[in-house]
């Protein structure tokens, strides 16, 4: 892939090998060679920047940090772990519910910040806010109302019409929450909220009762359909064979895109919303083109997403199939 504004750098090995002159002939097949290598690259790079992150959330000299990403992860599990703590505290009727909280939060979030489904969900979120405020600077793509969700609000299916004001609503709540730094326990995927709740039994210990029946008022209080991410994807799926509108970032907005393209590729979400971000070109490029994005479509989402790249040139001679099975081969779970 190569750098719009300078034609002679190149972001990918395809790119260089044409520079050197060692590459004579364009074919299927040595396109989706550098193809792979890339996409090998960069799931390196994101099996990497787990343990970083890790270390810069839970170090004593975490200021010394300003990074937006890092704050914003190491807020969000502060906000679950006082979520869960001012549970038990109601459990336990301590005199104090805040000093309660506040004897246990850091560890609690230490201990969710050790698993890596958590710290990887919690990346994700914040990547996925970040690039909502820079697609809206940039682009004028509205964070919360996109084109595609007033088309589906007004529409006369009262079902999809009601699912998409849900989806309005949950989205506003997740850019409100985001400035806050918080992360509703309703919000999370339902593996990760049966995580968080061992999480609390461990760290108050099997035999402490408030904590078993914290677990169980918010066991009985959580609905995982009506979490953001759920109310997205019924809204993906009931558009049935009109779903490929969604995977146009300026039509469907960010979030819904990162849905759709991580259903039809095959992939989980957070791993499609991190494909979005930093250098990950090959992938964001395998993915759409895998969903079922022609060539000159890949290149519109890349517009948005990464002005300042080019597609690599052959880029459409890589059939869809052979896309999907690329991304099969190169899953990245060792990052989630």
């Amino acid at each position: 892939m190569r750098h719009a504004d300078n034609a002679g750098l190149t972001l990918s090995r395809y790119g260089q090998a044409m520079h050197q002159g060692e590459m004579t002939e364009l074919s299927p097949e040595a396109v989706e060679q550098v193809l792979r290598e890339e996409l090998a690259h960069g799931d390196v790079a994101i099996a990497s920047a787990r343990p970083i992150l890790r270390h810069l959330l839970v170090s004593e000299e975490h200021a010394l940090f300003s990074d937006e990403v890092v704050a914003r992860i190491r807020g969000m599990l502060l906000d679950i772990a006082r979520q869960l703590l001012e549970a038990q505290a109601v459990a336990a009727e301590a005199r104090d519910r805040v000093a309660f909280v506040a004897a246990r939060d850091d560890a609690l979030a230490a201990r969710l910040c050790g698993q890596e489904a958590f710290l990887a969900h919690a990346h994700a979120l914040a990547l996925e806010a970040q690039l909502l405020d820079r697609l809206q600077a940039r682009s004028g793509i509205d964070p919360v109302l996109s084109p595609l969700v007033q088309e589906l609000a007004a529409g006369s299916q009262a079902g999809v019409a009601g699912l998409a004001m849900n989806v309005l609503a949950a989205q506003a709540r997740f850019v409100q929450y985001h400035r806050r730094m918080e992360l509703p326990l309703r919000d999370l995927p339902g593996d990760l909220f049966h995580k968080s709740l061992l999480a609390l039994r461990e760290q108050a210990g099997a035999d402490d009762e408030p904590a078993a029946a914290a677990e169980r008022r918010l066991r009985g209080e959580y609905q995982e359909a009506a979490g953001r991410l759920a109310l997205i994807a019924r809204l993906v799926t009931g558009m049935g064979s009109r779903a490929l509108r969604a995977l146009a970032i300026d039509h469907a907005g960010l979030s819904i895109f990162a849905t759709a393209l991580a259903m039809a590729s095959g992939q989980d979400r957070d791993l499609a919303i991190l494909s979005l971000n930093g250098r990950q070109f090959a992938r964001l490029a395998l993915s759409l083109r895998a969903a079922g994005l022609a060539p000159p479509a890949v290149a519109a989402q890349f517009a948005y997403l990464h002005p300042e790249v080019e597609l690599p040139e052959g880029f459409e001679l890589v059939r869809a199939d052979n896309a999907a099975a690329l991304l099969t081969a190169h899953p990245a779970t060792a990052a989630l």
